[in-house]
């Protein structure tokens, strides 16, 4: 998942609506004036999205069961020598590890997206280094112990991030005060720009782990978090993902997230100096709709 893009079109346009308070009556001299009302909250693309991530069970049940998914993955994997996520051969005598994501795969940051939503806010790389700067993200549901039973296996955990490379510090002493794997004596905590070839694209550091190591699983909540060809239209998204499918379910494991990602900017071309607005109307452009006949 990439940040320096981070919700691109996805949020709110000004709050539209004015609280009205209805006067007095001239008779009521006795009454009271009201309170004054909060500020409505106006339109935003990812409200419903936000508050399914942050509140519903029905988000806690989808992540638990990609991750027990992947635990039942992860013993058949480590049996077969031959198995590679990253397709990689005569891996076979390296130590396993798997990759993952760290935001809404690892992390969640509905805490950060909700606050944009009730402020009616556009993501800022200044907000958003703040947030990560408060260590206050949460634990996606069910990353915890799939990745305490990976390390009991002897699997080593690497995570891959676009969060970028003077965040790390703050990362890693998020991670460890809820208890995840921190990698021992190896670095593994892969950050944007930590080298300069490691740029958002995540290839590169996907085959620097490959280069000592047998990758058994990949998990992310965005589709470059397992394939550099996550970029371009619609279209080509759709061909790319039909090339690869048969990895998720076996290897790759794709967390949900409606919030944002590369899914919602193919829609309107990438062009993320487009208005809210443009990026709203290209996006509904985007639908497939079915509509009663005569509307």
């Amino acid at each position: 998942m990439r940040h320096t893009l981070r919700f691109p079109g996805a949020l709110a346009t000004a709050c539209l609506g004015l609280t009205l308070a209805a006067p007095l009556p001239a008779f009521a001299e006795d009454a009271k004036p009201a309170a004054p009302e909060a500020a409505a909250t106006g339109p935003n693309d990812i409200l419903n999205a936000t508050l399914w991530m942050q509140r519903s069970v029905e988000y806690k049940a989808n992540s638990m069961a990609v991750y027990a998914l992947g635990r039942l993955r992860l013993d058949e994997e480590l049996a077969d020598k031959s198995a590679s996520a990253l397709d990689q051969t005569d891996a076979g005598d390296l130590p396993p590890a798997v990759i993952l994501d760290l935001d809404e795969t690892v992390m969640d940051n509905s805490a950060y997206e909700s606050g944009l939503v009730t402020t009616n806010s556009d993501y800022s790389s200044k907000t958003w280094d703040d947030w990560t700067k408060a260590k206050d993200a949460k634990a996606v549901p069910g990353s915890l112990d799939y990745l305490k039973y990976a390390d009991e296996k002897g699997v080593k955990i690497f995570y891959v991030t676009n969060r970028k490379a003077g965040q790390e510090e703050a990362t890693r002493a998020n991670l460890e005060a809820l208890g995840y794997p921190m990698g021992g004596n190896v670095d593994t905590f892969l950050m944007r720009d930590e080298k300069p070839e490691w740029t958002s694209d995540k290839a590169s550091r996907r085959d620097f782990v490959a280069k000592d190591y047998r990758v058994v699983a990949l998990f992310g909540d965005n589709f470059n978090d397992f394939t550099s060809e996550a970029e371009g239209s619609i279209e080509e998204r759709a061909a790319a993902f039909d090339k690869l499918k048969a990895h998720f379910g076996k290897d790759w494991f794709m967390l949900a997230n409606p919030t944002y990602g590369s899914w919602e900017s193919s829609a309107y071309g990438d062009n993320f100096k487009l208005s809210n607005e443009e990026k709203r109307k290209m996006k509904v452009d985007a639908l497939q709709p079915w509509t009663p006949e005569g509307k």
